[in-house]
């Protein structure tokens, strides 16, 4: 069983794979972090996996990437906000955050997954240059809740033609 949780690794760790299926060969090549961080920041929907008070959960989430971490907003007081607070001071939940894309006509496409600890931004100092930062603010995410992921980890994996 492969450690990678996305299951994007190539056999022997090797930096990339020929794949064979669909309309001709296909390489699947690893992505480093610039490249990861590129795709990332070019997206605005992912989704947001975590072990809640019900079991494993994925959502999908608007998202921004600011200053190197990934931050989304949830609605005050919802199950989402609940989950991910520990009770205990300093203390953060893992999660999961994967952004992908795929074209179905040439099975091309890409997989950025980040793994890091979910922080809450409780403090208007947290907050304030999250919400004006960027050609794309979000003003309406002063009257909600905004979560910061921290990588710890990031891998990506790009399924291409050769």
């Amino acid at each position: 069983m492969s450690d990678d949780p996305a299951g994007l690794g190539s056999p022997g760790g090797g930096a990339s794979q020929r794949l064979e299926g669909g309309p001709g060969p296909r390489v699947l090549e690893r992505l480093d972090e610039r490249e990861c961080l590129q795709l990332i920041a070019a997206g605005r929907l992912g989704r947001l996996a975590y072990t809640g008070r019900y079991g494993p959960t994925v959502l999908p989430v608007l998202y921004k990437l600011h200053q190197k971490s990934i931050v989304f907003r949830t609605i005050q007081d919802t199950f989402t906000e609940e989950d991910l607070r520990t009770g205990i001071a300093h203390a953060e939940y893992q999660v999961a955050f994967e952004v992908d894309q795929y074209d179905p006509e040439t099975l091309d496409g890409w997989v950025v997954l980040v793994v890091g600890p979910a922080h809450h931004l409780d403090t208007e100092a947290e907050r304030a240059p999250i919400i004006s930062a960027a050609d794309d603010p979000w003003p309406e995410a002063e009257s909600e809740h905004l979560v910061r992921v921290q990588p710890t980890r990031i891998s990506g994996r790009r399924r291409r033609r050769p």
